[in-house]
């Protein structure tokens, strides 16, 4: 009989080749033999890394020549990249902080060790820490004390800024009562009031929130000015970010937090030719990407060399070198 790891991957593998049957036959047919169906990892169904995923198929897949793409939902950024070094996915999209990480193998990565057999495609766009309550009481970081909080997945990168966000405030996961869930089961559990916060690092707007704020109600709890400079005298990738009122149905200002950035990294075993088709598609499609989800609006190739902690992908690296550009 199969222990739990083993069913776990002989599930994925089958969630996986699902995943490639629907959209290959979606694209229209088999792909030649010189083809290579190409599995991204992205994130939960209500978060934006699926959002943006799936709009990266939808665009690209009608005009691939190199390969095709599947979109498969996942657990976030850890498991993304355990699932590059399982050869259970060839593409990802992880936070930059995250990435270093595992490329280091260090905090998030110190038990398991290095993980460097991938690299860096493109930054795509900020992801913002959220935290998201419909409880009027909660004020601050500090008020989460004692309160039942979703802070992501179990293993997510969403999990690990929790911490470093209490931490920051002087706090830690013995200070709060832990919930492990995926934005849209955190955004359910809010409106149930089974939960009094969710911490949802993702690009805003995320679509769970959206629902949430349209049915019910929400509000964003602020990370202050102090707070923000004691975590990122400890974290570099932390950036200060301001949600506009109008991001979410019924916020009455302004909020104030810190982003990371989500950034589209490949096995160093896919082909140069593919990485390189892919990444000069997302350029060259970014109208039709931005159309599918807004976090696209503002991706420029210069941009998308922004925030890279590792090296870049050969078939990127191809890329930004005839455009003249060179990471950071």
């Amino acid at each position: 009989m199969l222990g739990i790891e083993g069913k776990m991957k002989r599930n994925l593998l089958l969630i996986t080749l699902i995943a490639t049957m629907v959209l290959t036959a979606c694209a229209g047919g088999s792909l030649s033999s010189e083809e290579k169906e190409l599995v991204l990892a992205t994130g939960g169904t209500g978060g934006t890394y699926f959002a943006v995923g799936s709009a990266m198929s939808t665009v690209f897949n009608p005009k691939l020549e190199k390969s095709g793409l599947s979109v498969l939902s996942t657990g976030g950024s850890k498991a993304n990249i355990q699932m590059l070094s399982e050869k259970a996915a060839d593409l990802a999209i992880v936070q930059n902080d995250v990435m270093y990480y595992a490329y280091s193998g260090t905090d998030l990565f110190a038990e398991e060790g290095q993980f460097e057999k991938f690299s860096a495609v493109a930054g795509l766009y900020d992801e913002t820490v959220q935290i998201v309550t419909c409880d009027e009481s909660l004020k601050t970081v500090a008020d989460l004390k004692g309160k039942t909080v979703s802070v992501g997945d179990a293993g997510s990168g969403t999990e690990f800024n929790s911490r470093q966000i209490l931490e920051a405030y002087g706090m830690s996961f013995d200070d709060i009562n832990v919930v492990n869930a995926s934005f849209a089961d955190s955004a359910a559990a809010l409106g149930t009031g089974k939960i009094d916060a969710a911490i949802i690092v993702a690009g805003a707007p995320t679509k769970a929130v959206t629902e949430l704020a349209e049915e019910k109600g929400i509000r964003l709890i602020e990370m202050d000015a102090e707070h923000i400079r004691i975590l990122q005298s400890k974290y570099l990738f932390y950036k200060e970010t301001t949600i506009p009122k109008d991001t979410y149905e019924g916020l009455p200002a302004d909020s104030t937090t810190v982003s990371v950035r989500a950034t589209l990294v490949a096995s160093d075993k896919v082909q140069t030719d593919q990485v390189y088709e892919l990444t000069k598609m997302l350029f060259e499609e970014n109208g039709s990407l931005a159309s599918a989800h807004k976090e696209l609006e503002s991706l420029t190739p210069e941009s998308a060399l922004v925030g890279l902690s590792i090296p870049l992908h050969p078939g990127a690296k191809k890329y930004y070198d005839e455009a003249g550009l060179q990471a950071e």
